[in-house]
């Protein structure tokens, strides 16, 4: 009696843990086919900066400079690849969505802060780009325009009528460039309501070009480098430099601002410090945010 008692017992208890298991099984591959297109599946922010997609695309390893397409299905940024120090370096990835299911790559080595023209049709990096051709593939680098050969772009934007904002390393100001009846102008200084200060770099253009977004070093600034906004004012100029306030930038660094092609999200990169003692380098991550906190600084008129 006491063997059937036995018997009886691990059956039940197998058929538990099938049962258990099956249940697990089933929530896994559930959590693979609904995980959402957009923002790859992550809870959207407020007005309160979060680290995005953590475990994902936000490591111990630097993460920056993020950009989706204007279709959501591709995350474009720079990590930093390597377990070893001496082994690390940058990396152009990607992550697609295909199949219900993100998935990462590597694209190259670095090759420069990418942005993506607002159609989506054009990526920058630098002064170079790539064309997205009919089979959905992005075309070879090439050359952006010949105006911009003597100076070395770190990021370039683009508005939606074909003005460039971009930066120059190590001179630490902004410059812009028209399409003025067709023909691409010479490049320009901003005035000194967006260039006072030092190392003014990365900037983003909004596709209607009502503001910009770049970081920079400026008296009274809360850190190391400091996000700011210049709003279009009514006769075409630009407004005086706002810093982005203390809920974004902090003691630390933060640089490299960038909207979604909704126009709902702001993300930027954010020094967080030494994961762990012995590295060599701070680690940076992508933070989030609700993009209403821009225009909640833009002067009332």
């Amino acid at each position: 009696m006491k063997n059937h008692v036995n018997i009886f017992s691990l059956i039940v208890l197998t058929i538990f843990l099938n049962s258990c298991n099956s249940k697990n099984s089933d929530s896994k591959d559930n959590d693979s086919i609904t995980l959402a297109p957009r923002y790859l599946g992550q809870k959207t922010p407020g007005l309160t900066p979060e680290l995005f997609a953590p475990g994902i695309i936000s490591t111990d390893n630097w993460e920056i400079d993020g950009v989706f397409t204007p279709d959501f299905k591709e995350f474009y940024f720079i990590r930093e690849v390597g377990e070893k120090e001496e082994e690390k370096a940058m990396k152009f990835m990607v992550y697609q969505y295909k199949d219900n299911k993100w998935r990462d790559s590597i694209i190259s080595a670095r090759l420069g802060q990418p942005t993506i023209s607002p159609d989506g049709k054009i990526m920058y990096l630098g002064k170079k780009f790539k064309e997205r051709m009919e089979n959905g593939d992005w075309s070879d680098l090439k050359n952006l325009n010949p105006l911009l050969d003597s100076i070395h772009i770190m990021q370039l934007s683009s508005s939606t009528n074909g003005t460039y904002v971009f930066d120059a390393m190590g001179e630490g100001v902004l410059r812009y460039s028209r399409i003025i009846n067709g023909i691409r102008e010479e490049p320009v200084l901003f005035e000194e309501q967006i260039n006072s200060g030092t190392a003014n770099a990365h900037p983003f253009i909004a596709p209607d070009e009502s503001y910009i977004l770049w970081d920079g070093r400026k008296e009274g600034g809360y850190g190391n480098a400091d996000i700011y906004v210049s709003f279009r004012q009514k006769d075409g100029s630009w407004g005086n430099a706002i810093n982005l306030g203390d809920k974004i930038n902090t003691a630390v660094s933060e640089n490299g601002a960038r909207v979604t092609p909704d126009g709902k999200y702001l993300f930027f990169n954010r020094n967080v410090g030494k994961v762990k003692p012995t590295d060599k380098y701070d680690d940076v991550n992508m933070f989030w945010v609700d993009a209403k906190i821009i225009q909640n600084l833009k002067p009332t008129e």
